[in-house]
């Protein structure tokens, strides 16, 4: 980790948590909407439920997990920085395991009689997977200059 200030390490972090938020916030907001849109209209699409039930899962835990750590956010010395950077490269790999998996699904439920409702939640799973590991590389980026 290179020389950062503390008021500068807070200010990404923020951002960063800030970007979080939003992301969680839209992705709740499309996947009820779709959700709610999909019966209104009462046309049955079992891929677009699961891929609209995990965009909007995701999405709210998404955005409480970046409220609270919002909430909670402080100066960091040097330990805290160093904890905030290795929680950070976690959090990445575990995108990669999210994407994985949701490919995973995918895949699985493509060779598997084309069963919509695992494309549907793989896709959902991938679009979450990559979409994080994007947020996160970017602060990692910025901690790492």
């Amino acid at each position: 980790m290179q020389f950062m200030w503390a008021d500068t390490l807070l200010a990404a972090e923020r951002a960063h948590l800030l970007r979080l938020i939003v992301w969680g916030g839209a992705s709740f907001v499309l996947g009820t909407t779709l959700l709610v849109f999909l019966k209104v209209r009462r046309q049955g699409s079992v891929l677009l439920d699961h891929f609209a039930i995990q965009t909007a899962t995701w999405g709210a835990i998404d955005l409480a997990l970046a409220a609270n750590g919002l909430r909670t956010l402080v100066l960091r010395d040097l330990t805290g920085a160093t904890r905030l950077d290795r929680f950070l490269w976690l959090n990445i790999g575990l995108d990669g395991g999210y994407v994985m998996v949701g490919l995973a699904l995918l895949v699985a439920g493509w060779r598997l009689d084309r069963r919509p409702g695992l494309i549907g939640a793989g896709l959902g799973i991938t679009v979450q997977g990559t979409a994080l590991a994007f947020l996160d590389i970017g602060l990692a980026n910025q901690i790492s200059r």
